[in-house]
């Protein structure tokens, strides 16, 4: 059984920082793509950054120049770098992990940004 456990979320201010880690209890890279996601209140879950095994990686267009999602592959960690926070950035984060048809999904972290 994977488990995927996620950490890093806060309250932090309009232009300021945070970064969110997912580990997972085994070595999944080297299949498994990666994703991050958020889901803000009353909102649709929506991609926020994914890499593929081959280091293949997409931004959603609203963090593009903001957010930088990276691994480490020695750690089992999954992160997703969050810069220049705006107010609308404030949702529940997820980390993804899949090879279909596994799909795993961490618990979720709470990240919120306000003055």
């Amino acid at each position: 059984q994977v488990q995927l456990v996620e950490s890093g979320g806060g309250v932090v201010q309009p232009g300021g920082s945070l970064r969110l880690s997912c580990a997972a209890t085994r070595n999944m890279f080297d299949i498994y793509s990666e994703a991050w996601y958020r889901q803000a209140p009353g909102r649709v879950r929506e991609l926020v950054a994914a890499i593929t095994p081959g280091d293949n990686i997409n931004y959603a267009d609203a963090v593009k120049g903001r957010f930088t999602i990276s691994r480490d592959i020695a750690k089992n960690t999954l992160y997703l770098q969050m810069s220049a926070l705006k107010p609308e950035d404030t949702a529940v984060y997820f980390c993804n992990f899949r090879y279909r048809p596994n799909d795993y999904w961490g618990q979720g972290t709470q990240v919120a940004v306000s003055s």
